[in-house]
C-alpha cells in the first residue's frame, strides 16, 4: 500500500522539478529598449537608431523602414548587429515632424517579429 501512495507524489515532485528548471522559449522577439525611445522627441537632422530585443536576432535578415510625416519612406542604412540581441543603423537629413520607425527581425527561434517606434524630430 505504501508504494501506491508514494508513486503519485513522486510523479508530482518530478514534474515540478522539470518545470522549475527549464527556461521559457520565447516565440517572438520583443523590443526591450530603443534609441530613439518610443514617443520621444529627438534633435535632428541626423538620428542614430539602436534596437535591443529579448532574444538573439538575425541582423542580416532584419529590416528597418522609416515613414516620414508626409507618409513617404525615408532611406535607412542597412542595420548592423553590434550584439546578438541588438541592431543599429543611422538616418540623416530628417526634417522636423513625427516619424514612424518600422522594424522586422528574425528571432533565434525562427519566428519573424515586427513593430514600430514612433518619435518626433525637432
Amino acid at each position: 500500500m505504501r508504494r501506491i501512495v508514494c508513486w503519485p507524489v513522486n510523479v508530482v515532485l518530478l514534474t515540478l522539478l522539470v518545470l522549475g528548471t527549464t527556461t521559457p522559449v520565447w516565440a517572438h522577439a520583443v523590443l526591450m529598449e530603443s534609441k530613439p525611445k518610443i514617443n520621444s522627441t529627438v534633435k535632428g537632422p541626423d538620428i542614430p537608431i539602436w534596437l535591443r530585443y529579448n532574444v538573439r536576432v538575425d541582423g542580416k535578415r532584419s529590416r528597418l523602414q522609416l515613414i516620414a510625416p508626409d507618409g513617404s519612406t525615408v532611406s535607412v542604412d542597412a542595420p548592423k548587429q553590434s550584439a546578438p540581441d541588438v541592431i543599429e543603423s543611422h538616418v540623416a537629413g530628417l526634417k522636423p515632424g513625427e516619424y514612424k520607425l518600422q522594424w522586422k527581425v528574425l528571432a533565434s527561434d525562427g519566428h519573424m517579429s515586427s513593430g514600430e517606434v514612433d518619435f518626433t524630430v525637432n
